[in-house]
């Protein structure tokens, strides 16, 4: 009975406690190493995301400024405007289609060996 009281601690260690720890230990290794592979994923996506960003907007506003620019130093507006805008808006999804194909023949080049054809 004195064995069951609260307070005392038990004379020999538990086994299903010292595997518990052993488990824990393991599965946090685990999500650790997940999470440090996983991250550098998100952070070249989010990299990628920000770079097709800015090139669309910078070609906008690119276009926008240089046909504002030079339509008000040659007097010839509109025209200029919209001529340098459709331009950056070219330039603009010529960029983020490069900027594509490129990373997706990254992609090709680093399948896995359990997604590569069998010869």
């Amino acid at each position: 009975m004195a064995e069951n009281e609260p307070g005392q601690d038990p004379v020999g260690g538990d086994a299903r406690i010292d595997h518990i720890g052993e488990r824990l230990r393991d599965i946090t290794q685990r999500e650790q190493a997940e999470a440090s592979g996983k991250g550098s994923g998100v952070d070249a996506n989010y990299r990628l995301g920000n770079r097709v960003l800015a090139d669309l907007l910078g070609g906008i506003a690119g276009g926008l400024l240089f046909g504002w620019l030079f339509d008000r130093w040659l007097g010839t507006s509109p025209w200029l405007l919209i001529t340098f805008l459709a331009l950056g808006i070219i330039v603009a999804f010529r960029n983020i289609i490069r900027v594509s194909n490129a990373y997706s023949a990254g992609l090709k080049n680093q399948q896995s060996p359990q997604d590569k054809p069998e010869d």
